[in-house]
């Protein structure tokens, strides 16, 4: 009898690869950062933030637009999660406060819980705080300024010399303005920027409601630009700032024309902000 060939099983086809989401303003030619403000007293309003107006410019100087910004309290698992979920959605995560000598700083232990490391004394940052402390002034407390996560790199700080650190995308800067603009400036050659943005202001002596209308067909029209309506009232009169932002100059210039072309029609004179 005639051997019976063996039936071939046939082959499982190998499951599809699967391609992580692109930033999607990565794709557009855009770099976006976020910003975490860690402080209760910031919550409780003892405290008024000053670094999101400093960082916000400094990053658009720079080719980087700041996404979003979250003011947290001091609590571990906030950190962790909010750190967590900006630093898959953003290029860049800085976050302010919570890195001081006190038992209530905990940011640097957030941080490092956030990317599954330990945290352990930084022998470098040990020895810059050891430098700049008189031997009688070191204490623990301020040596703890040191405890980072394993393999994380010093952000240099030329003010009270205590360093702040980088790890992944993630730059972890004290909340005292002074420190931390000075800071920020000593890292800005670690970032890379994206196309640069370009805005214009016009000012309309328009309420907002009469002509937001209008204003949301410019809007369709020029779908690559942003359009922003900020209503005002100043000496005694009711107005309305329009922004227009976008990568494109051009047209950021033809969007702003034709939101002076709506004002002209409404019987006013368009200003520049």
């Amino acid at each position: 009898m005639p051997r019976k060939s063996p039936t071939k099983k046939p082959r499982k086809k190998p499951p599809p690869k699967r391609t992580p989401p692109k930033n999607k303003a990565k794709a557009n030619g855009v770099v976006t950062a976020a910003l975490v403000i860690i402080g209760n007293e910031v919550l409780s309003g003892r405290t008024q933030d000053a670094n999101l107006k400093f960082l916000a410019e400094s990053l658009n100087g720079l080719g980087i637009r700041l996404g979003e910004a979250r003011v947290i309290a001091d609590d571990e698992p906030t950190i962790v999660a909010t750190v967590n979920a900006l630093r898959r959605r953003h290029s860049y995560v800085f976050t302010t406060g919570g890195i001081g000598p006190t038992h209530d700083d905990i940011t640097a232990a957030a941080v490092a819980k956030a990317f599954r490391r330990r945290i352990e004394r930084n022998v470098e940052a040990e020895a810059r705080l050891r430098r700049h402390y008189r031997p009688e002034d070191v204490t623990e407390a301020r040596l703890s300024m040191a405890d980072m996560p394993v393999g994380a790199a010093l952000i240099d700080n030329p003010v009270s010399r205590a360093p702040g650190f980088q790890i992944g995308n993630v730059f972890v800067l004290p909340g005292v303005p002074r420190i931390m603009q000075a800071m920020f400036d000593g890292l800005k050659g670690r970032l890379k920027g994206g196309k640069p943005t370009f805005s214009l202001a016009i000012v309309a002596h328009i309420p907002e409601g009469v002509i937001a209308a209008p204003l949301e067909a410019v809007q369709q029209a020029y779908p690559e630009t942003e359009i922003g309506s900020y209503p005002f009232f100043r000496l005694g009169k009711i107005g309305t700032s329009l922004v227009v932002r976008g990568i494109d100059q051009q047209k950021v210039n033809a969007a702003a024309e034709a939101i002076r072309g709506i004002i002209r029609g409404m019987g006013q004179q368009p200003e520049d902000g």
